[in-house]
């Protein structure tokens, strides 16, 4: 336990006991780091101040979500922080009567602890009223929450990206992201409803300043529920691009297993006709028969693939093209093959197809030679 007393004039000073009594124009704060071995103690400090003994006892053993009552002479509101070192929050009990402020709270909370440094060198601050204080309180520990924004800010880039190549662990952080978002929202909403109270509240222990300074909270925290419901929806749009990406890939491989089994299939037939076990089938007794077969298999496996290239589903790259696919390496050779063997095809009539553009350019230029020639006169030229 610790305590704060501001004297009225700006100062404030630590205390190592309990004032009995409170400086005129003046405020005590009281922070207390308590658990349950610490009840006894508690009750003994909301005795004489006139706390709700029922809502000390909660403060100390169960946890509650951000909210505001009013007893009259005085007000608990309920606070959550955003914890160290992880994505959770923890609860902070705040009691204000006139002129006291009482923190209640089971580990170290870094807003309090700064605000608890700044209130003793500032005297702007040590003049502020209790709920205004409150108000400061409330503001430190709201906006630590908005780290939780900045670190998904930091994160959606790295998870859009495995979500296009469809990376396998995405599901894992995406599971992991939405939980810890899921916690602080959980703590987010009714921490918005309680600020919205608290502007709005006509208790005597809230000020017009007061008011105004919950306002401004409250601003901080509908941004705040507002960015974690955009956060959520990105997460969505995120599992959308996975699966489309997924979805992708799968038709990719279906299709380079339908090409492959629409080939083998009339090879397959070919192969079973001729293994039959029968003297009288053609080219059987032959010693040049097996090489018919095979040149037979090799025209139907060309016009299937040509058939494929034909219908757009293996693509067919250029021959500059086709030496980068090649160059990618065996473990995406094994990924693609079609790809490959389209551009292997592509290459393969590249000599043929040059040679009959250079004879169709021949046959045109000797056929416009020939009309220009007058009739009967021999074209020595072409000897």
């Amino acid at each position: 336990m610790r305590t704060l007393v501001a004297d009225g004039t700006g100062r404030v000073g630590a205390s190592s006991k309990r004032p009995e009594s409170v400086p005129p124009g003046g405020w005590v704060w009281i922070d207390v780091v308590a658990g349950e071995a610490d009840l006894p103690e508690l009750l003994e400090l909301a005795t004489p101040t006139g706390l709700d003994l029922l809502a000390v006892r909660d403060a100390v053993l169960d946890v509650d979500m951000p909210k505001m009552d009013d007893f009259g002479d005085h007000v608990l509101v309920v606070l959550h922080s955003l914890s160290a070192g992880v994505i959770s929050t923890y609860e902070v009990d705040c009691f204000i009567t006139r002129t006291r402020l009482i923190t209640i709270h089971a580990v170290a909370s870094a807003p309090i602890d700064a605000l608890w440094s700044q209130v003793q060198t500032r005297v702007d601050l040590g003049r502020l009223d209790v709920d205004e204080l409150l108000g400061v309180l409330a503001d430190l520990m709201t906006r630590s929450l908005l780290a939780v924004l900045e670190a998904f800010d930091d994160r959606v880039e790295e998870l859009n990206g495995k979500a296009l190549k469809a990376d396998g662990t995405l599901l894992e952080d995406l599971t992991a992201v939405r939980t810890d978002l899921t916690g602080v929202r959980r703590v987010v909403h009714p921490l918005r409803e309680a600020l919205d109270l608290l502007r709005h509240s006509s208790s005597d222990l809230v000020s017009e300043r007061g008011r105004r300074r919950f306002s401004d909270v409250f601003d901080v925290a509908s941004r705040l529920a507002d960015g974690l419901d955009e956060a959520r929806a990105a997460l969505a749009e995120t599992l959308d691009a996975y699966r489309g990406a997924e979805a992708r890939q799968a038709t990719e491989v279906s299709k380079v297993l339908t090409v492959y089994a629409a080939i083998l299939l009339p090879l397959g037939f070919i192969a079973g006709f001729f293994g039959m076990n029968f003297t009288n089938l053609p080219w059987t007794g032959t010693d040049w028969g097996w090489i018919v077969v095979a040149i037979l298999m090799l025209v139907v496996a060309l016009v299937s693939l040509g058939m494929f290239v034909s219908l757009g589903w293996v693509k067919r790259p250029s021959g500059r093209r086709a030496g980068r696919v090649l160059g990618q390496g065996l473990l995406e050779a094994t990924k693609t093959p079609v790809h490959i063997v389209g551009a292997v095809f592509e290459m393969s009539a590249m000599p043929v197809r040059a040679t009959t553009a250079r004879i169709t350019q021949a046959v045109v230029a000797d056929k416009s030679l020939g009309a220009n020639e007058p009739d009967g006169e021999p074209n020595h030229g072409s000897e």
